[in-house]
């Protein structure tokens, strides 16, 4: 027996409801375009990344940064998470308080040590 086509909307249906104080068009009722079939394996494969054992890539890390003495974390959201806590503590004065640069610095290398000694205790 042989295929006869059939129009989109006959396989469809009518749509839907239509919204509250909007206008009803029949064909399609989502608003999200059709999805298109992906392909299961590409023609040609090419090269693939290189699959380490388990822990590697965390050993590589690890003496990545015991080299470096450079800070773990940004400094901009470092600095913004400081002041925000001292506008919170500083409520009763109304006060705006500063901050030199070099004091959200030793701060935030006082942190850094505080969370790395925190994480060799706990062997992570």
């Amino acid at each position: 027996m042989a295929r006869t086509a059939t129009s989109g909307t006959a396989r469809r249906g009518r749509g839907g409801r239509p919204s509250f104080g909007g206008k009803h068009t029949p064909g399609r009722t989502s608003t999200k375009a059709p999805r298109r079939p992906t392909a299961a394996a590409p023609a040609s494969p090419g090269r693939r990344k290189p699959r380490y054992k388990p822990g590697t890539v965390a050993l590589r890390e690890i003496r990545r940064y015991q080299k470096s003495t450079d800070l773990l974390m940004a400094k901009l959201p470092f600095a913004r998470l400081v002041r925000e806590i001292s506008m919170h503590m500083v409520t009763v004065n109304s006060e705006i308080t500063r901050w030199q640069s070099q004091a959200i610095q030793a701060l935030q290398e006082a942190a850094e040590a505080f969370i790395v000694h925190l994480f060799e205790d706990t062997n992570l």
